[in-house]
């Protein structure tokens, strides 16, 4: 198989002043998304990856997880905004 992913250059788009925010929790939601298929897959918490045994480490809160699988999740959710900015969609912060 020769796939070669080919994902929408979106390093020239800029996105609105605090967006950090909902960055963040849509990087948590993505993860409480994955983790809840994980889990209804028959997944559970184990220090350590198993997918035999269907075991996963990060089966925990998003403020558990390690730094490096947060940025994950954030890169994620900043490119996913990105893409929304870029295909045309405004993100406007609705007083409350």
């Amino acid at each position: 198989m020769s796939y070669q992913p080919k994902p929408i250059d979106t390093s020239g788009v800029s996105l609105p002043d605090g967006i950090m925010a909902l960055s963040e929790a849509l990087a948590k939601n993505i993860h409480e998304v994955w983790a809840q298929g994980r889990l209804r897959d028959g997944w559970r918490y184990g220090p350590h990856y198993d997918g035999d045994n269907k075991i996963h480490p990060c089966l925990v809160p998003y403020e558990e997880l390690p730094e490096s699988e947060r940025d994950y999740d954030r890169s994620t959710s900043l490119e996913t905004l990105k893409f929304i900015v870029l295909q045309g969609y405004d993100i406007v912060l609705k007083e409350k």
